[in-house]
């Protein structure tokens, strides 16, 4: 596996531009509506609010490991993109799902590289439950050494589906389901994205 196969989020390009000039007309319509930077995520004020957490950890231009547990479609995917991009790193995405160990390794060996050319790399794990307890210890050596830093998504308790050696060393971060109004301002940025009028 070569860096093409862990691509650099942080300068994802604009989905629905690349559609309109390509004439592909099948754009998934989330990857349409995600916003374009942190200034346009919506909810999750109590981790993004001022004096939050994240927010302080923005300001400083300094990540950690972390874990977002939130249900699906609360933005732990989207923040994660976000996050990287704004403290300009690297992001290494993978899913649990479809990866495996030897995944893992590939991403591990770009993260190396890049701390040797004085980079920091971010490891993105979606749906990081699904990974057993030797597919978790696999990274944990390198989230340890500074290596990379661990960003995890979940929607199940961390307490019960990750190892208490992998949860001691990240920050677990609650998303809450986006309200009414939250969801009100998605569908209208996202209307507006897509070239939409709501009535």
């Amino acid at each position: 596996m070569n860096d093409e196969l862990f691509p650099d989020l942080s300068s994802e390009p604009d989905y629905a531009s690349t559609a309109e000039n390509s004439g592909d007309s099948y754009v998934p319509l989330a990857a349409r509506m995600r916003p374009s930077s942190l200034d346009e995520f919506v909810g999750q004020s109590h981790l993004l609010g001022d004096g939050a957490p994240l927010a302080v950890a923005l300001e400083q231009r300094t990540l950690h490991s972390m874990l977002f547990w939130g249900p699906p479609g609360a933005g732990k995917t989207t923040l994660a993109m976000m996050l990287c991009e704004r403290a300009n790193v690297r992001l290494l995405a993978l899913s649990a799902v479809s990866d495996g160990v030897k995944a893992i390794r590939n991403a591990v060996e770009t993260a190396q590289r890049d701390r040797s050319a004085g980079r920091q790399a971010v490891l993105f794990i979606d749906e990081i439950h699904r990974f057993n307890k030797a597919q978790q210890d696999a990274f944990l050596p390198y989230v340890e050494d500074g290596t990379l830093i661990l960003i995890g998504a979940t929607t199940e308790n961390p307490a019960f589906e990750l190892n208490n050696a992998l949860l001691s060393r990240v920050r677990v971060y609650r998303l809450n389901a986006l309200t009414t109004d939250s969801l009100v301002s998605v569908i209208d940025k996202g209307a507006q994205r897509v070239s939409l009028r709501l009535s």
